[in-house]
């Protein structure tokens, strides 16, 4: 099985917005957003979210397939205030090709980008519903950072904000200090 991890290109949108959808559909607990939200996106919306961030060197829209097949997705963005803070974002794997690694390459793959343009704290949330993608975090090294939010304002699902510390190329979950 050939598993493969890149960065989307902007021409694939169409495969993007196919996996974010299914992605809220099969886990509408995990993700700030909500599918009816998303799925009322236009294709020129939808177009213009991959384009930019595909090609900002401050986003990394990540795509995993298995041959040729589509199978999960992360987005990584430097924080626009804070340039040495990155977040992480809609990582997702299909439930067929879960159980093979694959959302560890997505999140290594984002994490060697944010290393690459000089980011020192990545954060993430996640939720207890999903207690293997807290294990996934656990295991590269994030770490508790603050209290429990609510997932989207006035919800009851709450969302453990996590981070994770990059030091010279050593990543430790330490906070950050400064």
């Amino acid at each position: 099985m050939n598993i493969d991890v890149r960065r989307f290109a902007p021409r694939e949108w169409r495969v993007y917005r196919e996996l974010r959808l299914r992605a809220l559909a099969d886990s509408p607990d995990a993700f700030g957003s909500i599918y009816t939200h998303e799925a009322a996106r236009t294709d020129a919306e939808w177009e213009d979210r991959l384009t930019t961030g595909a090609t900002a060197p401050g986003q990394m829209p990540v795509l995993a397939l298995i041959g040729e097949t589509p199978v999960g997705l992360a987005w990584g963005r430097q924080d626009e205030e804070e340039p040495t803070i990155a977040h992480v974002f809609q990582v997702w794997v299909s439930p067929e090709a879960r159980g093979q690694g694959i959302g560890r390459l997505l999140l290594t793959a984002v994490l060697v980008w944010a290393q690459a343009i000089g980011v020192r704290t990545v954060r993430l949330g996640v939720t207890s519903s999903y207690p293997a993608a807290e294990r996934l975090y656990r295991q590269a090294g994030f770490v508790d950072a603050g209290d429990p939010e609510p997932l989207r304002p006035g919800s009851p699902i709450m969302c453990q904000p996590m981070q994770l510390v990059l030091e010279a190329g050593v990543q430790t979950g330490r906070p950050n200090d400064g």
